[in-house]
């Protein structure tokens, strides 16, 4: 899986608030992808903190993976892939 980040929201004290982000997975031609948001409540003084100008999309990252459950986003694409693969549903008209 491929992990980016779209956005960053920040408050005033440079705290990211939210983080846009965005996931694809690839099988032969197909590509399968995700997207969606974190809220975090940012804490300067907590062990660990990062201000805002020293983050890396790293960092975000690893934040955001910590926040989902990624087996379960991954086995969503890998069901997408096979679905690409071999579909079940078709969509159209006869005309």
């Amino acid at each position: 899986m491929n992990f980016s980040i779209s956005e960053l929201e920040r408050n005033t004290d440079g705290g990211v608030i939210v983080a846009h982000w965005q996931v694809s997975k690839a099988s032969g031609d197909n590509t399968a992808s995700a997207y969606g948001s974190v809220s975090f409540t940012p804490d300067a003084t907590a062990d660990g903190y990062v201000a805002y100008d020293s983050l890396t999309e790293a960092n975000v990252i690893a934040w955001v993976q910590g926040a989902l459950d990624t087996d379960d986003l991954e086995a969503s694409l890998d069901a997408n892939l096979a679905e690409q693969a071999s579909p079940t549903t078709f969509t159209g008209k006869p005309w």
